[in-house]
């Protein structure tokens, strides 16, 4: 196991009726940018529970709406913008992890004499944000409670993760009933992020690292038992819970420390979200089990450690490459079938290969020292294999 610093200075308040806290925002000042989607929230009456708390609260708001599901750098430098005019305090985001994503960022431009893309091409040079809090409505990305944040500049067909300890949340609010309304798709997409998030931490090189492993699992199990009963019954709220905290918990730090590898399915699935605008969800659940199968192959002394996710995931038995298969087999099972996702990438719109190669020369960098590193050729053959 290597060594680590592990600190989150997030202030979680889970459950039912926790909206209330957001009175404590007065601590970070008196002015703060609500940060929201395309209007969710005021549907189901969370933007006027909002609003109403920050006015008793004697908070002043300014209001950033119409982030997307990929957010775009013009939001975010419409969000500084609207900070520096206000004198903004403090950034609240209420919403799913794009929108908190916004935020941070918003957060950090609001401290910076450049353009926020800086930022995100170079976390290093954030020295300095507002402080961000959030209100969570849908369980996927873990953004409520990481120092991460994934921004995309569609006119050049990018979209690139930045990071830094000055954006993570100061408070969370994670209440799993505002997660009731989240459509069939977006659990489903949402169940796979945080999967994904913890397939990258489980699959290290990292000697030692047992309870990190045992930790990974866990959170796979939750995702596997609880994702198909939310869709089913989207109102069950251990489902919803369940869902909400793995989420959380699959990348904030605590499956990785100490097990720390790079990341290369991530990356790859950034390239489709910034060429073809798909859901990132989707997107990762195509192309993971794909990711399996070119592991087993390429490198055949990974096939213990895919047998060994196979029994401990999936309560297989039998042989290490009969059970590594069988893993994959099961992946994809619960994610196409179960699930009921796309189960490839024509599916979600892509029907050319057209910037398969540019695809992959920008993903190779983010693929080095990943569980097996891949090569420009080898992402090649695994956007081939998802198409």
């Amino acid at each position: 196991m290597n060594n680590f610093k592990y600190s989150i200075p997030t202030t979680i308040y889970f459950g039912k009726d926790q909206l209330g806290h957001l009175a404590e925002l007065k601590a970070s000042g008196e002015r703060v940018l609500l940060v929201y989607g395309g209007g969710s929230i005021k549907r189901s009456g969370l933007y006027d529970s909002v609003m109403k708390i920050l006015a008793e609260a004697g908070l002043k708001v300014t209001e950033l709406s119409g982030v997307e599901p990929n957010p775009r750098i013009e939001s975010v430098r419409r969000g500084v913008d609207l900070c520096r005019e206000n004198q903004i305090d403090m950034v609240l985001a209420v919403g799913g992890g794009s929108v908190i994503d916004c935020a941070k960022v918003v957060a950090a431009g609001a401290c910076y004499d450049g353009d926020a893309w800086d930022l995100v091409l170079d976390g290093g040079k954030i020295k300095a944000a507002l402080p961000v809090y959030s209100v969570l409505t849908l369980s996927a990305t873990g953004s409520e409670m990481d120092n991460f944040a994934v921004i995309s500049d569609m006119s050049k067909n990018e979209k690139w993760g930045t990071g830094s300890p000055l954006l993570k949340p100061v408070m969370s609010v994670l209440d799993p009933t505002y997660t009731f309304s989240v459509s069939k798709k977006q659990t489903a997409a949402g169940t796979a992020d945080m999967m994904s998030h913890t397939f990258e931490n489980y699959f290290t090189n990292v000697k030692g690292a047992e309870l990190q492993g045992h930790l990974c699992e866990a959170v796979l199990k939750t995702c596997i038992q609880y994702g198909p009963i939310a869709i089913k019954e989207p109102d069950n709220y251990d489902a919803r819970a369940n869902l909400m905290w793995a989420g959380s918990l699959a990348i904030n730090g605590l499956l990785n420390g100490g097990a720390e590898v790079a990341w290369c399915v991530h990356p790859m699935e950034h390239e489709l979200s910034a060429f073809y605008d798909i859901t990132h969800g989707e997107g990762l659940a195509i192309l993971t089990p794909v990711w399996m199968s070119f592991v087993l192959k390429k490198d055949p002394s990974k096939t213990g450690q895919l047998a060994a996710y196979g029994r401990s995931v999936w309560g297989l038995s039998g042989e290490d490459q009969e059970v590594a298969q069988a893993a994959i087999d099961k992946t994809a099972q619960f994610f196409f079938e179960t699930m009921g996702m796309p189960k490839n990438l024509r599916e979600v719109g892509i029907t050319e290969k057209t910037h398969f190669e540019e695809m992959a020369a920008k993903a190779e960098a983010g693929c080095h020292g990943s569980f097996v590193p891949l090569t420009k050729e080898d992402i090649v053959s695994i956007y081939e294999a998802a198409f």
